[in-house]
């Protein structure tokens, strides 16, 4: 293949401009390069400066907790205070290091500002959120480890945590519920647990056939003779109503809070034993199909 000499030309102008290029990509690092030398020095050392305040944040956290504990407060109120310090600390370590690196203060607080405005627009439904944690955090109707019911949601669990936006359950199942704190505010809840003790409130059907008076004794045995009713308050076995296909007892008594599903689930099964041994019969839903034409078939 042979070259013209065109081609020659156009070789040597693409290397002279490469050359050129390079040159002043040379010449402008070299005129650049103790400034970017120290811009490099500022980025290091605020990377420096934001993991020595990572430290010192979670070394204030630790402190102010621990004075919370020695004067007793609410375990949310710790949880709440704690994840309000450790936002605000971070937020004025990210304003301290964007000063060291040159940029103005009033620039940062507008900056600051303007965002704030943005973000507090964009989330509306976290602001009511906050307020909501506030409000729990003042008016209890609720404290780290008591059982609550969520009625809007039906949600339950125990909880764990009261953060600055969200509550977290803990179900019987071990699954974690995140709940955000303006729902837990704005609807009904039941606190299971507000208490140290609880109303059993059981009901159990026997057949009409059965001996009425036999049932509500064996049950009123069971419950005296359970360690985990309390003696000292009141204890009714009673008949609670007349359904379709058996008569239904209803039985009270009080237990401790942290006793009452052990005891509940003991004594339905201790229920169904002794019945079962005495002969007491709990019936189930059932239907019954008389055939006249049958019988009449073998009148005639």
């Amino acid at each position: 293949m042979i070259l013209a000499a065109s081609d020659f030309k156009s070789a040597e102008e693409v290397t002279t401009e490469v050359t050129q290029e390079v040159s002043r990509m040379s010449q402008y690092f070299q005129d650049h390069l103790p400034g970017l030398i120290g811009f490099g020095i500022k980025v290091l050392l605020a990377l420096v400066f934001f993991f020595i305040g990572r430290v010192v944040i979670r070394w204030i956290q630790k402190l102010v907790r621990h004075s919370l504990e020695r004067t007793s407060a609410d375990k949310g109120v710790i949880q709440f205070v704690d994840s309000l310090l450790k936002a605000s600390l971070y937020v004025l370590l990210i304003f301290t290091i964007a000063t060291k690196l040159g940029v103005e203060s009033s620039s940062v607080a507008a900056l600051l500002a303007s965002g704030g405005v943005a973000i507090g627009l964009a989330l509306q439904g976290s602001l009511s959120n906050f307020a909501g944690g506030v409000l729990i955090l003042l008016l209890k109707p609720f404290v780290v480890g008591d059982y609550i019911i969520e009625n809007t949601g039906k949600n339950e669990g125990t909880v764990k945590e009261i953060q600055i936006f969200y509550t977290k359950l803990s179900t019987v199942d071990n699954k974690t519920i995140v709940i955000p704190n303006g729902t837990l505010a704005n609807s009904s809840l039941t606190n299971v647990t507000a208490r140290p003790e609880r109303q059993l409130d059981m009901k159990v059907g026997i057949a009409y056939h059965a001996d009425l008076k036999k049932a509500k004794a064996l049950i009123e045995d069971l419950l005296l003779n359970d360690d985990s009713i309390m003696q000292d308050e009141d204890i009714k076995v009673f008949v609670d109503s007349l359904g379709d296909s058996a008569v239904m007892l209803g039985l009270r008594a009080w237990v401790k809070t942290d006793e009452y599903w052990p005891t509940r689930w003991r004594l339905l099964e201790e229920i169904k034993l002794t019945f079962d041994r005495e002969n007491i019969e709990i019936p189930y839903n059932q239907l019954t199909v008389h055939m006249y034409g049958e019988e009449n078939k073998g009148a005639e």
